[in-house]
């Protein structure tokens, strides 16, 4: 297993991160203690939650995952120091979630101790924004003219910034967490972020979480280059586009239990004949090369320049062994022109 440093902290991270939102919905607690063993003993030190997991989100799953990771703990309290965990607030929009609320200060402090005592564990690792109280182009908002950047009142969310960082000081201060990250933002807000960490002596954003896989490319260059000049790690996730890389959702097909057979946030947006057309062309690239669809879109993120872990998800053990082995395959230039020439056709289909 390869190790990096996550972005400006004293974090070693495996490259491979395993995330958890499908525990408490397509996974029982003995599924998430079996993933969290073979991880374990596969190197992997990185483990991936959130306050709204389970998905898709529901008043009923909220806080699943965490205490199933909690109960995992309870039963293995001297294994804490093995893996570095990662625990995410939600941001605004969701009813059951402080009334959808922004997140604020106190929705911090709050938030922070809900979700110590879900896990079980007197501390969090890594502490992230699942997304920010603006409006980001992300969760397929995209496209030219689906927001509105102008709309943005830029001294008022700088100043919900700096109330948030001084709140993630004080849960520092006391130990609760170690680092903050992000998901689900931009350049602009990973750089004000850190603007106002430096001017204001406060805690430095360390990491940002956003959507990238074969099908969804968007953060290249740009984004990912202001990570890597800011010292901020870019850890993907959906590296599989929900599953759709691995082929099974081909023609409209939805196998029972997988996520697109269950009701999903904004219906099916991304069912098209585009995705279609180019996962059929990954797939024939893995097939000629001696790859599992799924394996050619983990082993192609993981290459990507940049890129500091990728976020893996699987509903069954035998998944996440498929998935591990990715990270071993080689990618020699011969597959990378293949990919490329899909992608080039393809680059954001999703």
């Amino acid at each position: 297993m390869e190790y990096t440093t996550l972005g400006k902290s004293e974090l070693k991270v495996s490259k491979i991160c395993l995330g958890s939102m499908t525990w408490g919905s397509q996974n029982s607690q003995q599924d998430a203690n079996e993933q969290i063993d073979y991880a374990l003993s596969a190197g992997i030190n990185f483990i991936d939650t959130a306050e709204m997991y389970a998905v898709p989100p529901s008043a009923e799953s909220y806080g699943k995952t965490e205490s199933m990771i909690g109960q995992w703990l309870s039963q293995n309290s001297e294994r804490r120091g093995e893996f570095v965990l990662a625990s995410k607030i939600a941001g605004n929009g969701l009813p059951w979630i402080r009334e959808g609320g922004d997140i604020t200060g106190e929705a911090i402090i709050k938030s922070v101790d809900a979700s110590l005592q879900r896990l079980q564990t007197d501390y969090i690792d890594l502490y992230q924004l699942h997304w920010p109280n603006r409006t980001s182009p992300h969760f397929s908002k995209h496209w030219p003219g689906m927001i509105s950047f102008t709309d943005v009142d830029t001294e008022k969310h700088s100043a919900q910034m700096l109330e948030i960082l001084q709140a993630l000081d004080e849960c520092v201060e006391v130990g609760k967490i170690r680092y903050c990250g992000l998901s689900d933002d931009t350049t602009w807000g990973i750089n004000e972020f850190i603007r106002l960490s430096e001017k204001h002596d406060l805690p430095r954003i360390v990491s940002i979480q956003n959507e990238f896989n074969l099908l969804h490319t968007k953060d290249w260059p740009y984004l990912i280059e202001n990570c890597v000049h800011t010292d901020v790690a870019y850890l993907p996730w959906s590296p599989l586009a929900g599953g759709v890389l691995s082929g099974k959702y081909l023609d409209g097909a939805r196998p029972k239990g997988s996520r697109w057979s269950k009701s999903q946030r904004n219906g099916l947006f991304r069912d098209n004949a585009t995705v279609d057309t180019a996962v059929k062309g990954y797939a024939e690239i893995a097939e000629k090369h001696d790859f599992t669809s799924a394996q050619l879109g983990l082993a192609w993120c993981a290459q990507v320049d940049g890129v500091s872990s990728t976020i893996i998800g699987a509903t069954s053990l035998s998944q996440l062994k498929e998935d591990i082995m990715a990270f071993e395959k080689c990618m020699t230039d011969v597959v990378l022109e293949d990919i490329n020439s899909v992608l080039r056709q393809y680059p954001v289909p999703f």
